[in-house]
């Protein structure tokens, strides 16, 4: 549970030490290349973001959708986006590969969606991106929704790519 939660404080500490910054960097406007942490982040994001870690610790159920009974990886998804911006997005991760603008490695921002091949299929399996190389996500059965590193070597293996849903992101 501690390697859990440290990024998941650590996550919550920086958005919510960061909300005045995102005005201020519309004040300035900065080139990108000189934005702070803070400021990269949009308020769409940090919605979704805020709202995903409020669900850390739900149990992991297959075809889940509500955090009382548990989560699959795409209801958690679905979740997060409907309760935090009003976006409706579809069941499946695999459904969800399809929709909003595909975007490469190196330009992942937070609040982007990252798929893996866990089930010897493309797009079996998907998460929300953080920022700094980890993501979000509902695990598999016996597990809980969780923050994790991009950088694990499971993952690394298992990655097929991201889409962005949030416009200006």
């Amino acid at each position: 549970m501690r390697k859990v939660l440290s990024p998941v404080l650590l996550v919550a500490a920086l958005l919510v030490g960061g909300t005045g910054a995102s005005a201020a960097a519309e004040q300035l406007r900065k080139p990108e290349e000189q934005l702070s942490f803070f400021e990269r982040y949009t308020n769409a994001a940090q919605d979704v973001i805020l709202q995903g870690l409020k669900l850390v610790g739900v149990r992991y159920r297959l075809g889940g959708n509500n955090e009382d009974s548990g989560l699959d990886c795409s209801g958690f998804v679905r979740l997060v986006f409907k309760d935090s911006i009003g976006a409706s997005l579809p069941r499946t991760a695999r459904e969800m590969s399809e929709v909003g603008e595909k975007i490469d490695t190196s330009q992942l921002k937070p609040g982007d969606l990252v798929f893996f091949n866990t089930m010897r299929r493309t797009f079996s399996h998907v998460g929300i991106y953080l920022g700094d190389n980890h993501f979000l996500h509902a695990p598999r059965t016996g597990a809980e929704v969780r923050v994790e590193s991009m950088e694990n070597s499971y993952w690394v293996q298992r990655y097929n790519g991201a889409r962005r849903i949030i416009e200006g992101n």
